[in-house]
């Protein structure tokens, strides 16, 4: 290829943007932001295969029961309540999730002295709190700095209800995923009354807004927060009422996560002293001295800003990958991409025997898989079946090269401009042809959370798109210029 040729071929603008896609990926995946101790990986988000962590799988300690009555579903909610000290919430006309692992034989005297009957129990949540949970968890993923932390809820064979939740957290140790995530997180301050007694006060739904871990004078790490008024209203009246303004030391105000104490202390004086006046808006959890105490303010911290699962969770499973054989799946995968991409470049040439139309073809499918890999930085992390769709795209992306080659060259040539264009064009229908039925296929993989192939389905669409977008048309320029010379 002559100079001119090139410089023509290099002011294509479907060339053009191939070239500014390759280095925008470069750049985020080394350079956004920029770390020159990230290696090879650079930004690459890698998933649990590849960069070890943890898994656990709870269980929704809820049942969702069908039933009948001839009197007052209200009625029949409130005896519920009251006698499993839960809270019942009312799907629709005919369902009730009651938020407690309760057996349908403790259920069935409770309906019968309701006038109602059970018509069918499962255990799991309705749909709408299964969302929420799934919620909270991503808040709390999200402050561990998880950009693609995996939340699955599973529906068993048979039933129309979630019942357990899956979480994958990628370069996380088991301790610390079972202390964010594999508890309810449930925050709720009580005040001593008589002896080891206490009161409850309030729950941390009425916490509006959450400090970052400080540490006092003293050394004591704590975590700063503020009620609503009607939190603040109901501070103030069970301090007044317990007597901890008029004798603090005999009152203590305590603060219980998931049922254990993280904070047992008398008033404080001035806090007292604002008491007496009126309600206090802000205070303030001390989780004690050095490390141990920071962990423990911040992870108070993650469970107050994203707030209480709205049932409890039984952990029912765990797993946990070492980082060291993460390491080596990461070795395995890259010596296996590069093998797939070598093995293409020497069938191919086996095919042509052409250096010209060899190095093109592998040359832009590497640019799609840098393309690719630039995209997924921001969207997914990288596992072994995302790893698996790469592959695929490097093999379903040659092969759609070797069509539009086959298509242009007439008896081993290239022929005249206009009769290229239709076969160019020709090729491209194939393919897209081919594109859609692939994105058809992968769509549902992709949409579905509970698929452990939803990477590998993303992967693919977005190297398909790419392909029929950028790649294919500026291969289909770079083709004619080098083999009309």
């Amino acid at each position: 290829m002559n100079r001119e040729t090139f410089t023509n071929l290099v002011k294509d603008w479907r060339v053009v943007l191939v070239l500014l896609l390759v280095v925008g990926s470069l750049v985020g995946i080394y350079l956004a932001p920029p770390n020159p101790e990230k290696g090879i990986e650079g930004n690459l988000q890698f998933g649990l295969d590849l960069e070890g962590g943890s898994w656990l799988q709870m269980e929704f300690q809820s049942v969702v029961v069908a039933f009948s009555t001839d009197g007052s579903a209200g009625d029949l909610m409130e005896d519920l309540r009251t006698d499993l000290e839960t809270e019942v919430i009312r799907i629709d006309e005919n369902h009730l999730e009651i938020r407690k692992g309760v057996t349908q034989t403790d259920l069935e005297p409770i309906f019968a002295q309701s006038g109602a009957s059970i018509v069918t129990y499962q255990k799991g949540v309705s749909a709408f709190t299964a969302d929420e949970v799934k919620r909270i968890l991503s808040e709390k993923v999200n402050a561990l700095g998880m950009q693609d932390a995996r939340i699955n809820l599973l529906t068993p064979t048979g039933s129309e209800f979630p019942q357990y939740v899956r979480i994958e957290l990628a370069g996380v140790d088991m301790a610390t995923a079972q202390e964010i995530v594999g508890q309810q997180g449930l925050f709720e301050i009580r005040v001593q009354t008589t002896g080891n007694e206490t009161e409850h006060v309030l729950y941390g739904d009425q916490i509006t807004s959450v400090g970052v871990p400080q540490r006092d004078p003293d050394g004591r790490w704590g975590v700063g927060f503020s009620f609503t008024e009607t939190g603040a209203e109901a501070f103030r009246e069970a301090a007044i009422e317990s007597g901890a303004v008029d004798n603090p030391d005999a009152h203590h105000l305590v603060m219980i996560l998931d049922n254990e104490t993280v904070y047992s202390a008398p008033l404080a004086g001035n806090l007292v002293s604002e008491l007496r006046s009126g309600p206090v808006r802000s205070l303030s959890a001390s989780t004690g001295t050095g490390d141990a105490g920071l962990e423990d303010a911040m992870t108070l911290q993650i469970h107050l800003r994203a707030g209480a699962l709205p049932v409890q969770v039984d952990i029912v499973g765990s797993g946990s990958v070492p980082a060291a054989l993460g390491e080596q799946f990461k070795m395995t995968v890259a010596i296996a991409g590069l093998l797939a991409l070598l093995t293409v470049a020497v069938v191919v040439y086996y095919r042509y025997r052409e250096p010209s139309i060899v190095i093109p073809m592998v040359a832009i499918n590497l640019a799609e898989i840098i393309i690719l890999l630039g995209i997924a930085r921001f969207i997914i992390q990288l596992d072994l079946a995302t790893i698996a769709g790469l592959i695929a795209v490097v093999g379903t992306g040659i092969d759609q090269l070797v069509i539009i080659t086959d298509e242009v060259l007439h008896e081993g040539r290239v022929p005249s401009p206009n009769l290229y264009m239709k076969r160019y064009g020709r090729a491209l229908g194939i393919i897209a042809v081919a594109a859609a039925t692939v994105f058809i296929a992968m769509l549902p993989l992709a949409l579905m959370d509970l698929s452990t192939l939803r990477g590998f389905a993303i992967i693919t669409i977005l190297g398909v798109l790419i392909g029929i977008l950028v790649t294919r048309p500026a291969y289909g320029k770079i083709i004619m210029a080098i083999l009309s010379k």
